[in-house]
Order: structure tokens, then C-alpha cells, then sequence
């Protein structure tokens, strides 16, 4: 395996794809009897989202599916991760299925398949319908149940042609973002509510994946997807080396530690204190026996000073300065992808990992000749995927690499501000136009 040139020479097998997410792209909120969910009502409070944007209409992907399958096609795409929204399985979150929605679902893998490209389905990528929240949310532990009620309603209509599962995408931002900060759905700002939901967010996997194995067919793997960063402290001092070793265990370790190991990090404990979080001794047992894959979702690292009075952990985020960063305000940092692997592989050892999304933002300009040129994204994901093959090639087991994202879409709370995509969005019309970076990325796939 050796890389070279504009492209690195990936091994045979590698998945190279692009990933999406429900809200960010369906639309069509009130179509096929779909229920409300958490971000259809948090998003249409004033104040919570870029000049009040909403996923109503997002990238009208619902109507226009057919189309869009066609452009991955174009793309040489060989994967492509995508979410199931739970409220247009079941509009009240538990109760009978509604057939609209997986019938939806049940076209879109039936085109993929049709075209080559192997489908991933995330099951849970934030948008939990109103009516569970409405019941107390994640930190409900009723919900870990009704969780795998879900897994396995989608698993038994989709099962036999779907291999590749994700149960939940990034639980720590659904839990922290959205319980603690406020600023995601449902947009509350409890610790302890979050720390409750994280916890039964991992659960949930648990019972959801042997919920999948139960329902789905006989070559069904099932992964979770954390969003991990390298982090690094912003000085020698024994105050930000802490503080770094705080936010690793704040973002990173609370999810794999018990993923892998079976318990929560004691340093991190000691932090929250013995009666933020609450859980039955048998909760973590078992979860690495039932992890096909780590889905890793990466942007940048994280570079962490001390700083009191600065919940939950004292730290705050001190980038080098003259850094390149993203639209997003990320730095671009490849070595950070490359490091975070390695470290992965050597503390965790995943049996497969897969890079579930990575990309960047960046203010892109429809020209007048009707073409969108990117070149720092192109940048961005040939560093990025440079990085990825240097780990591989110290023995990660690093299995595919989806490009966030495949369509500009819904930012969450950024609105449609932020462009991510391989390929623009002409919101006023909906009109599909690949980008320069869309381009790039076909050429890589063609030449592997």
C-alpha cells in the first residue's frame, strides 16, 4: 500500500463514501405521516437558529431522492451513510409503525443497491420526535426500551439487504449540546439531565444492537458513532495539562471507556461528583461485545487551557494563533485525524474502524458559468485523507471514509449558513451543482 501524488492509494476493500442526516436534508416534515420531532419544534422557537431557519423544506431530499441516488452514482460513490428519522417510522416515538415511512426508506436502499453503493443507516442522528420528549427525553430510561423497539422495527423491513448499522450518532452532542448547553434541541441546560441521557444513550446501544442482530440478516454489523478530537494542552503548565486531560475525558473517554472497557473514567466521576448520574450495575456490561465498528466523526482537534468558572470542566478552548481555520472556526489540523486514530487502535483496539464523517466548511460562491470552485476543500480532504492512510498503514484497522457531506444542508443551529457539501444546494431552486471538491473526490474513487 503506498501513496502518491494527488491521491492516496488506498487497500483493497476500503469503503470511500459520503454521509447525511434526516434533518438536514428531507424535508418534507409534514409528508407521508411523519411526526413531530425535537428539531421541528425547536427550531421554529424564535432566537434558536440562524435568522430562523428550519429543516421544513432542507434539501427536499424526500421529493427528490431519485435524484439524488443518480448524483452519487455520478460521484463513483461506493457507500453512503445516511439516518432513518425515527418519527417518520413511528410519528409518536413508539406505537404502530407507520408504513409511509419505511416504505420511503425501503426505495432509497432498494436504488442504492441497484447502483453498487452499499448503505449505512444511522438510527438515530438527533431527531427524536416530540412526543418522547414530551415524556422526559433521554433522560427517561424508559427510552432505552422504546429505542429498541425502533431498532427492531427498521431492522425487520430493511434487515435483509442492510449489513452495516449505526445506532446512534454522536450521543455526546445529543446529550451535552442539547440537555446542558442549549444550544440543539431540546435546548435545556441541566447537567444532570445530560449526563442521564448520555448514559441511556448507551444503553440503548446496547439493547439496539442485539435488537439488530435479532431482526436483520445473517452478515449484520453494528457500530456506534462518537465525535472524538485529538486534544492538546495550551501550554507546559501543569494547569492545562489537567484541564486537557479533563476535556479528553469530558468528550472522549466518557463514551469509550465504557464502550470498551466496560466502566466510566474514575477522573471524570470525581469530577461530576457520586450522585450526578445514576445507573444499575449491569448497565456497561457487554457493550464492546456488541461493537462491530467505531464510527469516528472528525473536523479538528482541540487545543485546551485552564480556565475557573468555566462548567462543566474549567477549561477553555486557546487555538494557536495565524492557525488555518474553517468557516466553522475549526482548526485544520490532519495530523490531529492521524493521532486520534493511532490512539484509538492502541488504547481501545476497535475491531474495525470507519471515519463517518470529516469535512469542512467553507463560504462557497456559485460563479457565473454555473460551477462552484473549493479549492481549501479539496485541500482539506487530501490532507485529511493522507492522514487517514498514514495511520493505516501502522496496522489501524481502518475500513472507509465518508466526506461530510454529500449536500449543503441544514446546519443545526448554524441554519443554512454553512456549506459542507461535495456538492451545492441552490436553495431558491434546489438546483444540484457539483463542486470542484465533488469532482476531486469522483477522481479519487475512480482511481483506487
Amino acid at each position: 500500500m503506498t501513496s502518491g501524488g494527488d491521491f492516496p492509494v488506498l487497500p483493497p476493500g476500503f469503503l470511500l463514501g459520503a454521509a447525511t442526516a434526516a434533518y438536514q436534508i428531507e424535508g418534507g416534515v409534514r409528508e407521508g405521516n411523519r411526526g413531530e420531532s425535537i428539531w421541528d419544534r425547536f427550531s421554529h422557537i424564535p432566537g434558536t437558529t440562524y435568522r430562523g431557519d428550519t429543516g421544513d423544506v432542507a434539501c427536499d431530499h424526500y421529493a427528490r431522492w431519485c435524484e439524488d441516488v443518480e448524483l452519487m452514482a455520478e460521484l463513483g460513490l461506493q457507500a453512503y451513510r445516511f439516518s432513518v428519522a425515527w418519527p417518520r417510522v413511528l410519528p409518536e416515538g413508539i406505537g404502530p409503525v407507520n408504513p409511509a415511512g419505511l416504505d420511503f426508506y425501503d426505495r432509497l436502499v432498494d436504488a442504492l443497491l441497484d447502483r453498487g453503493i452499499c448503505p449505512f443507516i444511522t438510527l438515530y442522528h438527533w431527531d427524536l420526535p416530540q412526543a418522547l420528549q414530551d415524556l422526559g427525553g433521554w433522560p427517561n430510561r424508559d427510552l432505552v426500551g422504546y429505542f429498541a423497539d425502533y431498532a427492531a422495527a427498521v431492522a425487520g423491513r430493511l434487515g435483509d439487504r442492510v449489513h452495516d448499522w449505526i445506532t446512534f450518532n454522536e450521543p455526546w452532542v445529543s446529550a451535552f449540546v442539547g440537555y446542558y448547553e442549549g444550544r440543539h434541541a431540546p435546548g435545556l441546560t441541566d447537567l444532570a439531565a445530560a449526563l442521564q441521557a448520555a448514559h441511556h444513550a448507551l444503553v440503548a446501544h446496547g439493547k439496539a444492537a442485539d435488537a439488530i442482530r435479532t431482526y436483520g440478516g445473517g452478515e449484520t454489523r453494528v457500530g456506534i458513532t462518537l465525535n472524538l478530537c485529538h486534544v492538546d494542552p495550551g501550554g507546559d503548565g501543569q494547569a492545562d495539562l489537567e484541564a486537557a486531560s479533563r476535556y479528553d475525558g469530558y468528550l472522549n473517554r466518557w463514551f469509550l471507556d465504557p464502550l470498551f472497557h466496560g466502566r466510566y473514567p474514575d477522573d471524570m466521576l470525581a469530577v461530576w461528583g457520586e450522585e450526578a448520574l445514576q445507573f444499575a450495575p449491569d448497565d456497561l456490561t457487554g457493550l464492546s461485545k456488541r461493537l462491530d465498528f467505531l464510527g469516528v466523526n472528525n473536523y479538528s482537534r482541540k487545543v485546551i487551557c485552564h480556565q475557573d468558572g468555566s462548567p462543566p470542566v474549567d477549561v477553555m478552548e486557546c487555538p494557536p494563533e495565524g492557525a488555518q481555520v474553517t468557516d466553522m472556526g475549526w482548526e485544520v489540523y490532519p495530523e490531529g485525524l492521524y493521532k486520534l486514530l493511532v490512539r484509538l487502535h492502541r488504547d481501545y483496539g476497535p475491531r474495525s474502524i470507519y471515519v463517518t464523517e470529516n469535512g469542512a466548511a467553507f463560504p462557497d460562491v456559485l460563479q457565473p458559468d454555473g460551477t462552484v470552485d473549493d479549492p481549501d476543500r479539496v485541500d482539506f480532504l487530501r490532507s485529511y485523507l493522507f492522514a487517514a492512510h498514514r495511520a493505516l498503514e501502522e496496522g489501524v484497522p481502518l475500513k472507509g471514509y465518508f466526506a461530510w457531506s454529500l449536500l449543503d444542508n441544514f446546519e443545526w443551529a448554524h441554519g443554512y449558513s454553512k456549506r459542507f457539501g461535495l456538492v451545492y444546494i441552490d436553495y431558491a431552486t434546489q438546483e444540484r451543482i457539483v463542486k470542484q471538491s465533488g469532482h476531486w473526490y469522483r477522481d479519487l474513487i475512480a482511481g483506487q
